[in-house]
């Protein structure tokens, strides 16, 4: 870990999540003090990049000095929350916490609308009196725009959301700026494309489509994969993500994306061709999900220019990073749940 002379406080709810586990290591390497929250306890090790003792061979540690962490459910556990968060007094909150899985959503839209709306608002409601908080970074989603059918999206709050996951997403997200403008409140906004690397979790396309060329099991593809998308490495988020933090104006909304564009069927097809696998050996194509917006193209003219930011991997490298984690535990991996478990 590095020493800093800017050392800095943060909590990062949400710090099991995929984004949330990877932002918590890229703080510590910065050498912030860092407390995480997560309605449930700590995952494998193999999930949580912070206990990765070496990240190019996946070795492990038993704990990780600098980070401290709770379990808190937002939904039930709010005054213990904010208990927490009153004991430590960051200055910087970073929220990676949602009821995410849009397919999902169509089938207990009421779990998204109360984890995603009435918790989260419930939750600001108290923060918005915590003046020691500096800036709160709410890491939000392409899919509040819909389908971006007319090109590069830009920053924008003007919302089409299409399913109950999107449409909660967009609810919260006026909900913050109603209490930046009544209350100044510090919030920012971040949404990012398509986020992958290693440690994702394991029902997502880029780890799933591995572990089936790794396995030979199966994997469906909706709708064909006709779906276009653009992918961009963890790393590149996390580290752009904590220059918006401490340094982004209040109510500011950031999109982070690469500039190139893939269908789902072109990622798998260029994964099969990285394990030499036959596409059709593989896929199941199954029928489209209902919701289901065609693309989601983020324009990231504005972090481009303004933090002289450029994504460090290219999606060929980036694969490369993830098929190595993948392969470096797959005896761990292919006997975990690749399925999506959903948490009421």
């Amino acid at each position: 870990m590095s020493s800093s002379i800017n050392k800095k406080r943060f909590l990062v709810i949400g710090s099991n999540s995929f984004s949330g586990s990877n932002f918590v290591s890229s703080l510590l390497d910065q050498g912030h003090d860092v407390f995480g929250v997560s309605r449930s306890n700590q995952p494998n090790k193999v999930f949580l990049p912070y206990l990765w003792e070496d990240k190019e061979n996946f070795k492990f540690k038993s704990k990780c000095d600098g980070f401290n962490f709770k379990s808190f459910d937002l939904n039930q556990d709010l005054e213990l929350l904010i208990n927490f968060i009153d004991e430590v007094q960051p200055q910087y909150i970073v929220n990676f916490a949602a009821q995410g899985m849009v397919a999902e959503s169509w089938q207990n839209p009421t779990n998204w609308y109360k984890t995603n709306i009435l918790s989260q608002v419930a939750l600001h409601d108290e923060l918005r009196k915590k003046k020691y908080i500096s800036k709160y970074v709410h890491v939000t989603t392409p899919e509040v725009y819909g389908s971006t059918d007319e090109g590069w999206q830009k920053e924008s709050f003007v919302f089409n959301p299409s399913t109950p996951y999107a449409v909660s997403r967009a609810a919260c997200d006026m909900h913050l700026m109603s209490f930046f403008k009544a209350y100044d409140f510090p919030v920012v906004f971040t949404r990012a494309a398509n986020v992958y690397g290693p440690g994702q979790q394991l029902y997502r396309i880029v780890p799933r489509t591995f572990l089936s060329a790794l396995t030979g099991k199966k994997i469906n593809l909706h709708g064909g994969g006709i779906s276009e998308r653009s992918f961009i490495h963890i790393e590149d988020v996390v580290d752009i993500t904590a220059k918006i933090a401490l340094n982004a104006d209040p109510g500011t909304s950031w999109h982070l994306s690469t500039k190139e564009a893939i269908s789902i069927r072109g990622l798998v097809q260029k994964i099969c061709d990285f394990t030499g696998v036959d596409f059709e050996s593989i896929v199941n194509v199954g029928e489209e999900r209902l919701g289901k917006d065609l693309n989601y193209l983020l324009d990231s003219t504005k972090v481009r220019n303004e933090f002289k930011w450029e994504e460090k991997y290219s999606l060929h490298e980036g694969l490369t990073s993830t098929c190595n984690w993948v392969k470096s535990n797959l005896l761990i991996l292919k006997d975990l749940s690749w399925e999506y478990i959903h948490k009421s």
